[in-house]
């Protein structure tokens, strides 16, 4: 797999806009199911149980339930806690935001029909990723800089100096930006023609940089889904959603380096390095699905989902302030905007990317299931899902000229060796007491990583109450969730990385869901 990430640095010297990286596989497809806060608090397994509007974005067999017309509205408020460690050293930062669970109208009708109960339509639209976040880790290394990354790709493109700094550089947003500021230059001493960072020179002595690493994310998925089922006989229950994803997603990183010796005649001070891309895009899922009932309290369900084909386009800019210093220790100040290298104009990719097919199979038991629903007494219910997460794929869009077909190959080879095949399991169940239920719900989101010495996953745990009564209804749930993951900070080319932060997210989201029966 190391061959594959050489492959696609080598490349990215001839790419504009180098914003996708094996990460972005992961980033829209492993997220917890969202939903209504009934959905949410039992877990998320709503595959067979059905009569929620959540049915829509998981099993949509489970809409044939309905005989009346429902709106719902379910908004939630979020708050993430995160811990990272990285070279020893862990740090704690938060964000806060406002999130959409989903908004539709389900129209419901039972029928006379021979071999048909009664059917359903609906649309809605939910954010299923909330991707609002901010990550924080620093320490000490005296391994390896950030700088080399632009050294390496500088040597490696073959990009004269004359023609990197041209208003149209063919390295904007990383060599440019970093020749241009003597983060890095070219060393003649040896005989031959060297790339190197300045940071190098303070390693190459034996000491150490001071490292800082900040990422704030914010955005998220939203998926505009219609959908339809028909209930057969109340045995047969058959649906299929179109679901229609919109991304809208906001990217900040920023990098610091200092040198951590204190000796002011290395040749270099710090330097801080900002890199902002904005990722906008729309596409399409389809989703199908069947419940079965082999008695009137016993639900089995089996739904497929597709990839969901993604247009993107992302716009970038960076920004790199650098403190060198001059043979008798003064410091020199250096800034540049990638701007200068781009025509005064934000950097532009439009690309495909395709997410992972999943399956999600489900069981659910209906304690003393009539048809008069009030009399129900509660349910126990339960999914399995599989997702084949090596089998994201980043694509080449016809009208972009940023990347060579060749970088999408190669990133789409190490995306199949980095990740796996993984399974999900939701479980939950209600207690209803006339007008008032008590719901209680677990979900476990496993390792998409094929290197098992990557600890992640992601275990969410979940309690709410509702009440009905009239064709009024209002649900509140809490969600607490677990999320352990990884993150390379950057990858060298030319000899590995041993420092990734190990990160571990908890997160307390609020749910609250309210809706009504109309027009029965």
């Amino acid at each position: 797999m190391k061959k594959l990430y050489i492959m696609i640095w080598v490349l990215l010297g001839s790419a504009a806009l180098d914003a996708q990286v094996p990460e972005d596989a992961k980033l829209f497809s492993w997220y917890p199911q969202n939903g209504t806060a009934r959905s949410l608090a039992i877990g998320g397994a709503m595959g067979s149980l059905g009569g929620d509007i959540s049915a829509l974005y998981v099993n949509p067999a489970g809409l044939g339930f309905y005989r009346t017309n429902e709106f719902v509205i379910a908004p939630q408020f979020a708050f993430n806690k995160n811990a990272s460690t990285f070279i020893q050293h862990t740090n704690d930062t938060g964000k806060n935001a406002f999130a959409l669970g989903t908004i539709g109208v389900i129209f419901g009708e039972g029928s006379n029909k021979k071999g048909k109960r009664s059917s359903a339509f609906s649309i809605g639209i939910s954010q299923t990723a909330n991707l609002n976040n901010r990550v924080y880790y620093s320490g000490v290394n005296d391994y390896s800089s950030f700088a080399e990354t632009f050294a390496e790709e500088l040597a490696k493109s073959g990009v004269s100096t004359s023609d990197l700094l041209n208003t149209l550089s063919p390295l904007p947003y990383t060599a440019a930006p970093a020749y241009y500021t003597y983060l890095i230059d070219i060393d003649t001493s040896n005989g031959f023609s060297q790339v190197r960072a300045a940071p190098e020179n303070i390693l190459d002595a034996g000491g150490s940089l001071q490292q800082s690493f900040l990422k704030e994310t914010k955005g998220g998925i939203y998926e505009l889904a219609l959908g339809g089922a028909v209930n057969t006989n109340d045995k047969w229950l058959f649906g299929g959603t179109l679901g229609i994803p919109i991304i809208d997603f906001t990217s900040t990183t920023t990098v610091t380096e200092k040198d951590a010796t204190g000796n002011t005649k290395n040749g270099f001070q710090s330097f801080d390095y900002t890199d902002e891309y904005h990722s906008t895009g729309v596409g399409f899922n389809a989703k199908l699905g069947a419940i079965y009932r082999p008695a009137e309290y016993f639900r089995l369900g089996l739904a497929l989902h597709t990839p969901s084909f993604m247009f993107l386009k992302d716009e970038r800019t960076t920004n790199l302030n650098t403190v060198v210093e001059d043979t008798s220790g003064n410091a020199e100040h250096f800034n540049v905007s990638s701007l200068l290298f781009t025509n005064n104009e934000a950097g532009e990719a439009n690309y495909r990317h395709f997410t992972p097919w999943k399956a999600i199979f489900s069981a659910s038991y209906v304690f003393r299931e009539i048809e008069n629903v009030k009399k129900q007494r509660g349910f126990l219910t339960a999914d399995i899902e599989y997702v084949n997460y090596k089998g994201s794929r980043f694509g080449k869009s016809g009208s972009d000229n940023s990347a060579p077909k060749q970088y999408y190959t190669a990133l789409n080879d190490v995306i199949k060796d980095y990740y796996k095949g993984a399974f999900n399991f939701r479980v939950g169940g209600e207690l209803k007491f006339n007008t008032f239920m008590t719901r209680l719900g677990f979900a476990h989101y496993g390792n998409p990583y094929a290197d098992k010495s990557y600890n992640a996953g992601r275990t969410l745990l979940s309690g709410g109450i509702g009440y009905r009564n009239k064709g009024f209804f209002v649900d509140l749930t809490y969600i607490h969730s677990i999320t352990k993951d990884i993150n390379y900070p950057y990858r060298l080319e030319d000899r590995s990385n041993p420092y990734y932060a190990s990160m571990k997210q908890k997160t307390g989201m609020i749910a609250a869901t309210i809706g009504w029966k109309f027009w029965e």
